[in-house]
């Protein structure tokens, strides 16, 4: 899936380049069919200078999440026009392992095993394969 690529986007695993400002929905290319990760992938685009994230705290995020078999966009908190507030524990593993340490202010792009994501149990209806690999470009809105 792409929308509207820009030059400036960054590989943080083959088949998924993401980018664009921080506060704007992100731009990415995904390549439907790419080979996901053995592990999480963690990558930052923009480094945020505010609060950090913790493990099993709250945070607030504007968010992208594409599924990397498909390469369709499944949930996107900016078609809605509202970031959304939650607790780090009630999220799949992946977001767990790879949200703390983020700061306020920054963009970071997750690449999700199937294991860290649904594994055999996504969501019915969600448009998300068992065990498939999760692409999501999430930028930490605040730490309440």
């Amino acid at each position: 899936m792409s929308n509207e690529v820009p030059e400036a986007l960054v590989e943080v695993h083959p088949g998924v380049r993401a980018g664009g400002s921080t506060g704007v929905a992100p731009v990415f290319d995904i390549v439907a069919g790419s080979e996901g990760p053995d592990d999480l992938v963690i990558a930052d685009l923009v480094v945020g200078d505010g609060a950090e994230a913790t493990r099993g705290g709250t945070v607030t995020a504007h968010y992208v999440g594409v599924g990397l078999n498909s390469g369709e966009i499944f949930d996107a908190s900016w078609s809605r026009g509202q970031a959304l507030q939650f607790p780090l524990n009630r999220v799949i593993e992946g977001w767990q392992e790879g949200i703390p340490g983020m700061r306020v202010g920054g963009r970071r792009v997750l690449v999700i095993p199937g294991d860290l994501a649904y594994g055999p149990f996504a969501p019915p209806g969600s448009g998300i394969g068992a065990n498939e690999t999760l692409v999501f470009i999430v930028d930490l809105v605040s730490v309440p």
